[in-house]
């Protein structure tokens, strides 16, 4: 299906996300922005101010949909087209590995600081403890 097949009525209805789809499936290729929105501009009929009054809408919305992926130099294409890929070399692996060290090492310092007790000032005096009383659980129950 292309733009110029669709009557402008309808065009009109349609939000910028699916004007963008019908380009690129149009196309087959990846796309600039910038060409991408001169096509729709161009089949909505919208003037070159209205073209640069909207642009940034029209970035927005490509670049926020899951439907588009945004490449290097702006271009843009239907994101089925694209796969991506993670690539991981030794290089992040070890500084990955450093990072957990250190976090490991904060949550054991944070664990010494829970058990240790800097302030050895005795808050309670012996005489606060006099009333505590300890009972046997076996001489309460022969009782």
């Amino acid at each position: 299906m292309k733009l110029k097949d669709i009557p402008r009525e309808e065009l009109e209805m349609m939000g910028y996300a699916e004007l963008a789809e019908i380009v690129l499936n149009d196309k087959k290729k990846k796309m600039k922005i910038a060409d991408i929105f001169k096509e729709i501009c161009k089949a909505l009929g919208l003037t070159d101010q209205e073209y640069e009054d909207r642009i940034s809408e029209f970035f927005e919305v490509v670049s926020t949909n899951k439907l588009f992926t945004i490449l290097p130099q702006g271009y843009c294409d239907l994101n089925k087209r694209h796969n991506t890929k993670v690539v991981m070399d030794d290089e992040d692996d070890l500084q990955l590995d450093e990072e957990i060290e250190s976090e490991e090492e904060i949550e054991n310092e944070e664990e010494d600081e829970i058990f240790y007790d800097e302030n050895e000032d005795d808050d309670v005096a012996d005489d606060d403890l006099q009333d505590f009383v300890v009972v046997d659980e076996d001489e309460e129950a022969n009782s």
